[in-house]
């Protein structure tokens, strides 16, 4: 199809999510739902707010305009509707913590790629597992999980494909024939995606459903709180994702024709840690350290008021990067390789998320979507909330898009039924960005994908399984750790 061909049809397909906009916003309001003998109305605002979701999502689903516009477009429709006044959108959204949060985690992982440490790191792991074909393929998922708890999903696959491809090269496993290689270059996509749950900077949306969370339940969330049920859930998943590789792709060859040497030679080439390596170690380390300890120094009153939230230490963080005498990279590099349009549609998506829930269109839709789920055992629930996102996220093929439609309705589902709503946001905030079924859901699998030593058959047939594992996993993770340390009643 050619360009002009592409211009038109995305002109018709912005029209038709207009139009669609606009019936359901002229249509009348449904009756209310009974749900427990109450009634759960959707209200005109509300609405409207769904109309504008809907318009969003269709622009999202198709592409037809940049997911970061989109939501940009809807900011300036919900003062039009009169959903909520301008002031009150940019103040939801562009004046969150969010954006001073995602401009420090951004400067970070792109300092840690830019140095040279995160290859590094990789080879050092690498040195480790051996040279068994198992180890190999579990080594990448660990280092995958274990990177990725810190840095973007998809700078970790950057760093683990060509590690990947030139070991596949180096013993002749030909694209698309070998299942060394499927499992391999599979495992360069899924470790980062298991990791990225692990911690709230692992991926962009977490901090998105931390912040909603607290809007609408008003439960703040820790940085160690996350981790309690993240780091776990990585780590099951990426063992679990292990085996599901090797049964569903059993390796060809039981070992690699050559020793570990090979890969301690490659790390003797890279020398010492350089200076600015050194520099980003620390002030990664030191980010690190904040993020946990904070909570507990602000409690005992260490250093009178100096802000310990998780934004504000990410911000410090990133500054310290520039500051002379430390400078670890320069503002220009800086601005080419941190994703602006992600902190766009993350910002601008909480005002659209927030809009959604105010109005009462989450409640209503969260019993539409969701309301089945509430019948099941509270273990079950957090099972069937996982595979459901995981379903939608098929959809959306975007984390944050996820993110900004199903926070909201888990929320709301918590407050109805009773209950820690972080039981109900977990299972749905860990899913939104474990897309394992298309290749398109995420960039973290195209990278790996365009190796070209797997298919799309391929990905699709050990993704449907591992959908439905982690979203197992995920469940018994909370169930058991609910029930250990009692911080989370099911």
């Amino acid at each position: 199809m050619n360009e002009k061909n592409i211009s038109i049809k995305n002109i018709i397909i912005f029209i038709v999510a207009i139009l669609v906009m606009l019936l359901i916003h002229f249509l009348p309001a449904p009756k209310p739902l009974i749900r427990g003998g109450q009634e759960i109305p959707l209200t005109l605002p509300g609405k409207t707010s769904i109309g504008v979701l809907i318009f969003c999502i269709i622009l999202w689903m198709t592409e037809a305009i940049p997911f970061a516009v989109t939501v940009l477009i809807a900011n300036l429709l919900l003062p039009i509707f009169g959903i909520y006044p301008f002031s009150k959108v940019i103040e939801t959204g562009f004046g969150n913590t969010l954006t001073a949060f995602f401009l420090g985690v951004l400067a970070l992982g792109a300092a840690f790629v830019n140095s040279g440490l995160g290859r590094r790191l990789t080879l050092i792991l690498l040195t480790k597992i051996g040279t068994r074909a198992d180890r190999v393929i579990l080594g990448f998922l660990m280092v995958g999980t274990i990177v990725s708890m810190w840095i973007t999903d998809v700078a970790v696959a950057a760093m683990l494909t060509p590690l990947a491809v030139a070991i596949l090269r180096d013993i002749n496993a030909e694209p698309l024939k070998s299942n060394f290689g499927r499992a391999l270059l599979i495992s360069c996509a899924w470790g980062p995606l298991f990791g990225g749950i692990g911690t709230p900077v692992g991926c962009g949306p977490n901090v998105l459903a931390m912040q909603m969370l607290q809007k609408m339940a008003g439960y703040r969330l820790t940085f160690g709180q996350w981790m309690v049920l993240g780091v776990p859930a990585a780590i099951l998943l990426a063992l679990v994702g292990w085996i599901l590789l090797l049964i569903i792709f059993p390796p060809e060859i039981k070992k690699l024709p050559y020793e570990v040497e090979q890969i301690r030679e490659e790390l003797r080439k890279l020398g010492p840690l350089t200076s600015v390596e050194k520099k980003t170690l620390i002030i990664f380390g030191l980010a690190i350290f904040l993020w946990l300890v904070g909570p507990f120094i602000k409690s005992r009153n260490i250093l009178g008021g100096f802000p310990y939230s998780d934004e504000y230490i990410a911000l410090l963080a990133g500054i310290l990067l520039f500051l002379p005498g430390i400078q670890v990279f320069n503002w220009k590099e800086a601005e080419r390789e941190i994703s602006w349009g992600s902190i766009v549609l993350i910002v601008g998506g909480v005002a659209l998320g927030m809009a959604v829930y105010d109005t009462g269109a989450a409640r209503w839709l969260a019993w539409v979507l969701l309301g089945p789920v509430a019948s099941l055992h509270p273990v079950l629930r957090i099972g069937a909330i996982s595979l459901v996102v995981g379903i939608l996220h098929i959809c959306f093929s975007s984390n944050s898009v996820t993110g900004v439609i199903i926070v909201p309705l888990a929320v709301t589902l918590a407050k109805d039924l009773g209950g820690n709503p972080w039981i109900y946001v977990a299972p749905a905030a860990f899913t939104m960005s474990l897309g394992f079924i298309l290749v398109t859901e995420t960039p973290t699998n195209v990278i790996p994908y365009t190796s070209g030593y797997f298919s799309i058959k391929d990905f699709g047939k050990a993704g449907i399984i591992m959908q439905i594992a982690a979203a197992i996993c995920v469940m018994i993770v909370i169930a058991v750790v609910g029930s250990v340390t009692g911080l989370y009643k099911i």
